[in-house]
């Protein structure tokens, strides 16, 4: 039995079984009262279209991100889900791996959904949400952007100053003593391109040369190791490795080591994120705390208020900080 069905036996119309059902609008005691009994007879379970015909609302947001495997984006979105179903949102959660088609396809699933609202975690979508297909899709909800901005109405960013917090590991190595520093870049993303901007900064901050202090890798354990060998072999002298990712920096470490370079005596290696892989390696890594959970919380409270019309809008940028460990 439907709503429709709902409706009819109780010899009244929709709006009213909707305004019943959510507790909303005018409806006499005796309306309601019948209206009440023929649910109850049907056992009737409100369907969220039938509770969302009044409120306007279907109380469901969709977050799309780009690989949950990634510890950095799995606590985001675990955080994001975890918070809108406390405050009783229903969550839909979609994997994009990054690429442009996977996320049309489930923006195009998610807007025919009438979601209320949309969270992008990701600065890579940045990229994305510029495309012609995509951009008319993210204009018919509100959206957050998790370390991410796009230039459309409704939406809103809660930033990381990625670029800041290299700044810090840079600083921080020339506190150490050291001189001569390269910085390991395993993405191509806005978040990527700041750090590698932040990287130059600290650098001439500390008067220090920048030229083949580069190198470009992957965002893999394997990439890590490849540029730690590639730094060893480029016949330039090197003390300290600043990393744009956790796992690049295992990887740099765990090459370094290889080799019969010694951590931190010989060379200092930091990276970024302050995730599990940080813990696990072996020295600890000293790295910079993004504050995923925190960016997660923001974004929740951000986009509910532009569900909810309430308050003020406004993105936020949120400073890093440098968690010590054992490799500096």
């Amino acid at each position: 039995m439907n709503i429709y069905d709902i409706a009819k036996e109780a010899g009244v119309s929709i709006a009213t079984v909707s305004r019943v059902l959510n507790n909303k609008g005018t409806v006499s005691a005796a309306t309601k009262e019948r209206v009440e009994a023929v649910l109850q007879k049907n056992s009737y379970v409100p369907s969220a279209i039938a509770q969302g015909m009044v409120s306007k609302s279907l109380r469901t947001v969709a977050v799309l991100t780009v690989d949950i495997r990634v510890p950095n984006y799995a606590r985001m979105s675990y955080t994001i889900e975890r918070e809108f179903s406390r405050r009783n949102y229903e969550v839909i959660l979609c994997n994009t791996g990054g690429d442009r088609e996977t996320t049309l396809k489930y923006l195009r699933a998610v807007t025919k959904k009438q979601v209320d609202g949309i969270v992008l975690v990701g600065s890579i979508f940045n990229t994305i949400g510029a495309d012609p297909e995509v951009e008319p899709l993210l204009r018919m909800a509100p959206v957050v952007v998790a370390n991410g901005k796009l230039d459309l109405p409704n939406s809103y960013s809660v930033l990381m100053d990625d670029a800041y917090g290299i700044t810090l590991a840079v600083e921080h190595l020339w506190e150490r003593g050291r001189r001569n520093i390269f910085y390991v870049r395993d993405m191509d993303t806005a978040s990527a391109i700041a750090k590698r901007d932040g990287f130059f900064l600290g650098m001439k901050r500390c008067g220090l040369d920048v030229a083949d202090r580069v190198i470009q890798t992957q965002d893999t354990m394997e990439g890590g190791i490849r540029a730690a060998e590639e730094i060893l072999h480029s016949g330039l002298p090197c003390d300290g490795i600043v990393c744009g990712e956790d796992l690049t920096a295992v990887g740099v470490t765990k090459g370094l080591l290889r080799a019969g370079v010694r951590i931190p005596e010989d060379v200092s290696v930091t990276g970024f994120n302050n995730s599990i892989y940080a813990r696990l390696c072996e020295p600890e890594l000293t790295t910079v705390d993004n504050k995923p959970e925190q960016v997660a919380l923001l974004c929740v409270q951000l986009l509910e208020n532009l569900i909810d019309k309430s308050d003020a809008y406004s993105s936020v940028t949120i400073q890093p900080e440098l968690v010590l460990g054992k490799t500096t």
